[in-house]
């Protein structure tokens, strides 16, 4: 697989289109597939350039192809929505056998989630999939556990979405939940044998770094903190303005400290949570994020998920020593999960402050994570319902913080993932009525802005339920994806 990212072979051309805003969503140049050799396109423009009367956008417009840049479902009849989320999964589907411009190769068809986003996306999937195995559509489940350990044997981990300029980030590590799923589906046990390798190799992507980290820092993914214990932090390699967002960044920068703010930005992206008050210094502005200094509770949660999956894995091969290696693992990530992200005297999980030793002041949705994986005791538990119950649950679903800062991953937005995140871990604990409060105040949101508009909403606003989300880098966007997978998952349980 190349990695060849042809965006700096024009930096000069990508540079200034951006700045230019010739296009309203800077998502649109990195998304466009060259239509000549980029050494070709690269001379025509140093010659034009600063000759009389040169049209950047005329000159853009006839070296490149948009086509596809965006996915945009029209539908005349007003189908019931669980029919249109089946219609919706064939309008989705695409295929990339072969590199074009920035977007990656795939081995297999694939589901996008929708709107501006027309490429594979790592995290989504797992949503996606929620609901695929609903509708019975156990071949597009494998495509998308085959595609991602295509990915993670070739690129080394899953990149946040299959497009060359996301090869410096992953997304939440969903690989081995996906795997859960797929078995679930097909009570094929020895999948957990057939990835093993993909499962170890993704683990050795979030834990490089882990032998030479010193306490109280990071390296790339892992953290040490002061006590000497291994914890992890997202983290991209790149510090540079995303392609994607690369004017946004830019501004955003010019009144911002610190040598890393790109890289900050950029790991906050490898959350999913681009972008949020939970990752701000100041809890207010994007100036001050501080990603890096942090260790975050889904996460460790997730890799905890994964050392349990690779122990699985090692038992049914009968590999007592690899078996031995990943129980211990994971038995003491739980114990740290537990030491260094309950917050005693809130009663809520929280993120870990590296430098300061302190867990971070945001209340968010991700403490959901030690319910939903199991990890948590009775006592907490019952704490993080109540919390869930009191400040995160409204009419229209869950919300991701108690501020509203006009970040989209922070109040009043409610996303799908934590819908059912927070369903099934109400359910794991015995709070039965509180998972079917929050099924029904999302499932009903979403279908109030079907019925008004037709479309399935990446995101949804949960205190007013009679506008639609907003906040962002972009407008909201429809299609899509994990909202499908997990309406139609919920609706089943």
């Amino acid at each position: 697989m190349s990695n060849q990212l042809y965006i700096n072979e024009i930096q000069d051309l990508f540079d200034a289109v951006q700045r230019s805003q010739i296009f309203e969503d800077q998502k649109m140049m990195t998304d466009a597939v060259p239509l000549f050799p980029v050494s070709k396109i690269n001379e025509d423009y140093q010659q034009l350039k600063d000759t009389e009367g040169f049209d950047l956008k005329s000159f853009v417009m006839s070296h490149f192809d948009f086509l596809g840049a965006r996915v945009s479902i029209h539908r005349e009849e007003h189908l019931p929505i669980e029919k249109h989320i089946e219609k919706l999964w064939d309008e989705l589907t695409r295929t990339a056998y072969e590199e074009k411009g920035t977007l990656l190769k795939l081995p297999k068809p694939y589901i996008v989630p929708g709107g501006r986003f027309n490429e594979f996306f790592y995290w989504d999937s797992y949503f996606i999939m929620l609901g695929l195995q609903v509708s019975g559509r156990v071949e597009m489940m494998e495509n998308i556990v085959e595609n991602c350990s295509y990915l993670i044997q070739n690129v080394g981990f899953i990149p946040n979405a299959s497009r060359t300029h996301f090869l410096s980030r992953s997304q939440p590590p969903y690989f081995s939940l996906m795997l859960d799923l797929l078995v679930e589906t097909t009570h094929n046990e020895n999948l957990y044998i057939q990835y093993y390798d993909t499962l170890e190799k993704e683990y050795a992507f979030w834990m490089n770094g882990e032998e030479d980290v010193e306490k109280g820092s990071g390296i790339k993914r892992v953290v040490r903190t002061t006590q000497g214990d291994i914890l992890n932090r997202y983290y991209d390699a790149e510090n540079a303005p995303r392609p994607e967002s690369y004017l946004i960044d830019i501004e955003d920068k010019e009144n911002a400290s610190g040598e890393e703010f790109y890289r900050n930005i950029r790991s906050g992206c490898e959350s999913g949570w681009d972008f949020s008050s939970r990752w701000f210094a100041d809890g207010e502005n994007i100036q001050t994020i501080e990603t890096l200094n942090l260790a975050e509770v889904d996460l460790n949660c997730l890799l905890w998920h994964l050392e349990s999956a690779l122990a699985k894995s090692s038992a049914l091969q009968n590999r007592p020593e690899k078996e031995n290696y990943f129980i211990e693992r994971a038995a003491k990530r739980r114990q740290m999960i537990n030491q260094y992200f309950w917050d005693e005297n809130t009663e809520m999980y929280k993120d870990y402050h590296i430098i300061k030793n302190t867990k971070t002041p945001s209340e968010h949705i991700a403490a959901l994570y030690p319910l939903f994986l199991g990890i948590a005791d009775d006592r907490q538990a019952e704490a993080v319902a109540k919390a869930i119950s009191e400040k995160f649950l409204y009419q229209g679903g869950l919300v991701t913080t108690t501020k509203k800062s006009g970040q989209q991953w922070d109040l009043p937005n409610a996303w799908a993932p934590y819908q059912w995140l927070g369903f099934k871990a109400m359910k794991n604990y015995g709070f039965d009525d509180l998972a079917e409060k929050i099924k029904n105040n999302w499932c009903s949101n979403v279908e109030r802005v079907y019925k008004n508009t037709g479309k399935l909403m990446e995101k949804y606003n949960a205190l007013d339920t009679e506008t639609i989300a907003g906040g962002g880098e972009y407008p909201n966007q429809d299609g899509f994806g994990w909202t499908n997978g997990v309406y139609l998952q919920l609706q089943q349980n």
